[in-house]
């Protein structure tokens, strides 16, 4: 993959980038292939919620109070991927999980086996998530970050929005464009 690169930058399609990323290329990855924000708050987003632990494979693999991470903004470091070789470790879950035995739904979980233990763990400014859910995240943690991720059911271009977040999306928005208008945002 991506042959002559060395790192590369994921950006989910629900992300705002309101800040320079550049210093994301100078991180030092400690030899690991995923560069992310821990999204583990309480109890709330660990591995036990994603993955069956009532398999036996999964039990072996991984421990359920660890904490997952965000993705919609990660740093990849490909030399490491080809190192771990992630794409066959990526279609290795999928594959095992052809009857829905090790997770029911999503991408998350295979990508949370996958780089079980190749994360690195990015300070939380980097990426604040939780605006398609979390009612509660505070305006400067918002503003303080470098990606806010609108992830969950609630997006931004949706009339069941969370009124609080919506224009920090919406001021990106020409309503000149006919496209645009034609979309029915409910801006």
């Amino acid at each position: 993959m991506y042959p002559g690169l060395h790192r590369i930058l994921f950006l989910d399609d629900d992300v705002v980038v309101q800040k320079d990323l550049t210093a994301l290329w100078s991180i030092d990855m400690d030899g690991k292939v995923n560069g992310a924000v821990d999204a583990c708050f309480g109890s709330f987003h660990r591995y036990a919620q994603y993955l069956n632990f009532l398999h036996p494979l999964i039990q072996e693999k991984f421990n359920p109070k660890a904490c997952a991470w965000a993705f919609g903004m990660n740093i990849f470091d490909l030399d490491a991927w080809r190192r771990e070789k992630c794409m066959e470790q990526y279609h290795y879950w999928q594959n095992l999980n052809d009857d829905w035995s090790l997770w029911k739904l999503g991408t998350l979980p295979a990508g949370l086996a996958t780089f079980y233990s190749t994360t690195k763990s990015l300070d939380k400014s980097w990426h604040v998530v939780g605006l398609g859910y979390n009612p509660s995240i505070s305006m400067n943690e918002i503003h303080n970050a470098v990606v806010i991720h609108f992830n969950g059911n609630m997006k931004p271009w949706l009339d069941l929005a969370m009124t609080q977040y919506k224009e920090l999306w919406t001021k990106y928005i020409d309503s000149e464009m006919e496209f645009v208008q034609m979309c029915n945002f409910g801006m």
